[in-house]
């Protein structure tokens, strides 16, 4: 069993903001896919998915379950959501804990709109819900889907203050990179279902942009 966590926040207000991304994109896979819906997990305060993917190809890599979680908690409390979970495989490789079967999808500034990146082992870069998720698991050794959400017209630095940061990150997406992220989340979805069927080296290798 696969655990992929779309990371945002709750309620009206911040559908579609950039700090969504990682959600919205975790509900097109849902789609492509062919989970179940989402239904609310009281233990997790999450909305939950389930089922099987199919791999691309039916030669190439097997069926595997997989659970979709978008914690309904605040960003900063996005690793509660699995507290709960028994489901996560640890392994110890190099006096390194890691687990095989966590994807965590998330906004990131350092990345400009339009590209992605699949990672594993790196750390939080910042980001509060990777952070919150790292300190319940105890190891940054998972891998990762990071949605660029940086234009060129807003280059964050590091030496931006917290409130600029937070003015971006909240901010909404205009229809035209609605569309832009809609198109990229469809080449995601195939990506992970390569990482879940396949492998996880080969989806980080031929999916990026």
């Amino acid at each position: 069993m696969f655990t992929l966590v779309g990371l945002g926040n709750p309620g009206e207000e911040y559908e579609n903001s950039r700090h969504n991304t990682g959600a919205m994109v975790l509900e097109v896979f849902r789609k492509t896919v062919g989970l179940s819906d989402w239904t609310f997990d009281k233990k997790r305060n999450a909305l939950v998915s389930e089922g099987a993917v199919e791999p691309l190809e039916a030669k190439k890599g097997k069926e595997q379950k997989a659970l979709l979680i978008l914690p309904q908690t605040f960003m900063n409390k996005s690793g509660d959501a699995l507290k709960q979970s028994k489901d996560l495989k640890f392994k110890s490789t190099d006096k390194k804990k890691e687990i095989g079967n966590l994807v965590v999808l998330h906004d990131d500034l350092d990345i400009p709109f339009g590209s992605y990146k699949i990672s594993f082992n790196k750390s939080s870069g910042g980001h509060r819900g990777v952070e919150s998720i790292m300190k319940v698991v105890k190891t940054e050794a998972f891998a990762r889907v990071r949605i660029g959400i940086a234009s060129s017209a807003s280059v964050v630095k590091k030496s931006q203050n917290e409130k600029t940061v937070e003015k971006i990150i909240l901010g909404t997406f205009s229809p035209a990179e609605l569309a832009t992220l809609k198109k990229m989340a469809k080449q995601i979805a195939e990506g992970l279902t390569v990482l879940v069927t396949e492998s996880r080296d080969k989806a980080m290798s031929q999916y990026h942009s």
